[in-house]
């Protein structure tokens, strides 16, 4: 067993939730090999989300997550296999989502299915990252007359 190449992709899966959160597309998407897909299946969106690229994966990502989005993901019960220079990792997530400018919060589960490889320079990379939610929920801030956001890191900023 590689514990040095499990170690390795599990700080890359923490990266890549830390930088969507923090909104950090450069640094995200240096997580990803130029050819990543990734396959978000969640309600919220309405419809699936495939994703055809590393430039598709942070475009959208950057699109749908300007100043008004607040997202928590927590990843964890990774089981990782490692094949040579590639392997595949299931994770268990649970994530929030403030919206402030619609006045709502969505919660949700599901486990990331994901593929890694390793590049020319030995670093790994997501080359393929999705989920089908397990269970999501929203909440009308309307419905929580005692909510209050005391803190907004981006509060007042442009979006993207």
């Amino acid at each position: 067993m590689d514990l040095v190449a499990l170690e390795e992709i599990r700080r890359l899966k923490y990266r890549y939730l830390r930088c969507v959160d923090t909104k950090s597309w450069d640094e995200l998407a240096e997580v990803f090999t130029p050819d990543a897909t990734a396959d978000y299946g969640t309600p919220s969106a309405g419809r699936p989300l495939n994703l055809a690229s590393r430039d598709e994966i942070i475009g959208f990502l950057r699109d749908s997550l300007g100043p008004d989005i607040i997202t928590v993901h927590f990843a964890s019960q990774p089981e990782i296999d490692v094949d040579g220079d590639t392997a595949t990792g299931t994770w268990c997530f649970e994530d929030t989502v403030i919206a402030t400018k619609y006045k709502v919060v969505i919660k949700g589960s599901a486990f990331y299915e994901d593929t890694y490889r390793r590049d020319e320079q030995g670093n790994w990379r997501i080359s393929h990252t999705g989920y089908v939610r397990t269970y999501e929920y929203s909440m009308s801030l309307d419905d929580l007359p005692s909510f209050r956001l005391t803190a907004n890191r981006w509060a007042g900023q442009p979006a993207g």
